[in-house]
């Protein structure tokens, strides 16, 4: 999809600040830290290592945990390019 471009951004889990170096020591992810007074987390009702997916009106279309899912598997891998592939549309 030429001229599209694909956003992807970290919520770091409240009390996990710490472990934001280490996270931007990756590569050039975004990363938001999470509190407790905004409760991204609990609002959202992620667990650790969901992938969280918005359409272009940033409406939820779904939620694939790498945990479940190990994206070292062809499987699991295209299955959530498919996700984001959608989503974009």
């Amino acid at each position: 999809m030429p001229g599209v471009a694909l956003e992807i951004l970290s919520v770091n889990q409240p009390g996990r600040e710490a472990s934001v170096a280490g996270l931007a020591e990756r590569g050039p992810l975004s990363i938001l830290q999470d509190t407790a007074a905004d409760d991204v987390w609990g609002k959202w009702a992620v667990t650790y290592r969901d992938v969280v997916v918005l359409d272009r009106e940033n409406r939820r279309v779904a939620v694939y945990n790498l945990t479940q899912h190990d994206l070292g598997v062809a499987e699991n891998y295209q299955a959530l390019r498919q996700i984001l592939l959608d989503a974009l549309r």
